[in-house]
């Protein structure tokens, strides 16, 4: 995995499969000579500040049929208009299921968002402030187009990364060390969240006779 800033502004994230074997392989479409590659599967996506793919490229340098393999790589353009950070190995999924694609290329997919994530951080968000890659606090530009609540928002919201993993969850010592503001954070669960909105639709819909009247 490799990925690029380009000197328009856009990022170029690179996925490669190789493998070899240490003898030469009999393949259906015959011997694959040791020291070449049975695959050599690329995988390119080019994508903005948000995340969201804005052009998509797959090459079959090697396969272990050829041009045949290689027929399906038009379908990864399918991929462009899909966002990062917003259900993307789901949707991917859905697109390629099947013949769709090339199985290899398409499990390529999946590490797409840690690559970029990774390449990002410290680079297009700031990993100690709140908020979640992609949004619009995330770059310089849309930061200065950001309100004083976006802001005040997005200080309540511990940093992106903490509560996915064991070393970061909230009651561990990483977190204690590194961003003891939000050690023994607990964040809300999305039962909370469902309930919090079902009371506020329950309180608007007590209210509004008395607004009406």
């Amino acid at each position: 995995m490799e990925a690029f800033e380009r000197e328009d502004g856009l990022w170029d994230i690179e996925a490669c499969l190789t493998d070899e074997k240490p003898r030469d392989v009999k393949l259906a479409a015959g011997v694959r000579p040791q020291g070449l590659p049975i695959h050599e599967l690329w995988l390119r996506i080019t994508i903005d500040r948000t995340f969201t793919i804005v052009d998509a490229e797959a090459t079959s340098e090697w396969a272990p049929y050829a041009g045949l393999c290689a027929a399906s790589n038009s379908a990864y353009r399918a991929l462009i208009g899909l966002n990062l950070v917003q259900n993307f190995r789901r949707e991917s999924s859905r697109l390629l299921a099947g013949t769709t694609g090339c199985t290899h290329i398409t499990e390529l997919c999946a590490v797409l968002p840690t690559a970029a994530i990774q390449a990002f951080a410290g680079e297009v968000w700031n990993t100690e402030k709140g908020g979640a890659p992609g949004t619009s606090s995330d770059s310089s530009a849309s930061a200065e187009a950001s309100n004083a609540s976006d802001k005040a928002a997005d200080s309540d919201k511990p940093p992106f990364q903490l509560g996915r993993c064991n070393a970061l969850r909230f009651d561990g010592e990483a977190v204690r060390q590194y961003y003891p503001r939000w050690f023994g954070h607990a964040p809300r669960s999305g039962t909370d969240r469902i309930a919090n909105q079902d009371n506020s639709k329950k309180a608007g819909s007590e209210v509004e006779p008395a607004q009406r009247n």
